[in-house]
């Protein structure tokens, strides 16, 4: 890195100029709540195949989601202060820049914590008894890389706590067949945990000098993209092999079939982006085609869903 790397702001965030609401907003990099909530949505349509659908549930699926997040990424920002404060590409995050004090992020997080308990109990009482499991699972995360090269691995399954809420914020029970859920879980475990693999390329040289842990510092550069590459084809496969799951009687599945397809082109380009000993791309590789991904997926398997839906009417006003 340059001498005053630190004089860039970070990618998707915003220039605050003294507003505490977009100083809130850079906190937890709001704008990256897009990645994931279109997956804890793929779970509740997915659910809606066995479940009523309600404005309701919908409702607080959402606000459990980004209390969620919020929480985790506000605990992160807690935890990892100090070392962003060393590290030029953070430096100017909002606690070791001053634009946020530690009480106003700890109060903050404490308040999305509280939020999302009471959002999954709104849900149903499974729901609500997990929640201080997930939450307590992506609050570990921030302590990860001190101590586990497998760090992006905690993250993924964090990650993957969507889907399988969304869709039990509808069922309230496990899936049939059981291992769909497993599999939806593993799919975007592999995802997140790719990216993430990918994102900490960045910090190679900083997380080394830190004694961070990592699979880049543990690994190398190119061996860890090749890692990322092996994640990302899982996903794919995972993915697949839900669709395979909740088509099984062969009624359906093109569009979901096509949002398989989808995923699996964006994230050869999202790769394509990312060269050995070359991350200058890496921003609009996270940032960018992370957020296509989970949008494209989830239209599709909501085109899907609403497909089925118009044939099943059709055909009962046709066998009526």
């Amino acid at each position: 890195m340059t001498a005053g790397t630190h004089h860039t702001r970070e990618g998707q965030t915003f220039e605050h100029r003294g507003s505490r609401l977009l100083a809130y907003v850079n906190f937890v990099r709001l704008p990256h709540t897009l990645f994931a909530l279109p997956f804890a949505l793929v779970g509740v349509v997915l659910a809606s195949y066995r479940a009523s659908v309600t404005w309701h549930a919908l409702a607080w699926v959402v606000v459990a989601f980004t209390c969620a997040r919020f929480a985790a990424m506000g605990f992160n920002r807690i935890v990892d202060r100090d070392i962003d404060a060393r590290n030029p590409r953070t430096q100017r995050r909002e606690l070791p820049s001053g634009a946020l004090r530690l009480t106003e992020a700890v109060v903050a997080v404490s308040i999305a914590s509280a939020l999302f308990v009471y959002a999954a109990w709104q849900l149903n009482a499974l729901c609500g008894k997990l929640s201080p499991l997930a939450l307590g699972w992506v609050l570990f995360y921030s302590y990860t890389k001190r101590f586990t090269r497998w760090c992006h691995f905690v993250l993924g399954i964090g990650m993957s706590i969507a889907p399988v809420g969304g869709y039990l914020a509808l069922t309230g029970r496990w899936s049939d067949p059981w291992w769909m859920l497993v599999v939806l879980a593993l799919a975007v475990a592999t995802w997140g945990g790719g990216f993430d693999v990918l994102y900490a390329l960045q910090d190679i040289d900083f997380d080394t000098s830190e004694r961070l842990h990592s699979l880049p510092v543990a690994f190398g550069g190119r061996r860890a993209l090749d890692i990322a590459r092996g994640l990302h084809l899982a996903t794919v496969v995972c993915l697949a092999a839900v669709g395979a799951a909740m088509f099984a009687n062969g009624s359906g599945g093109s569009f979901y079939a096509l949002g398989v397809a989808a995923a699996a082109g964006l994230l050869v380009y999202e790769h394509s982006l990312v060269k050995p000993n070359d991350y200058s791309r890496l921003n609009a590789a996270f940032f960018t085609m992370n957020g296509v991904i989970s949008i494209v997926f989830f239209a599709c398997v909501l085109v899907e869903r609403l497909t089925s839906s118009a044939t099943l009417t059709i055909a009962r006003t046709l066998g009526g």
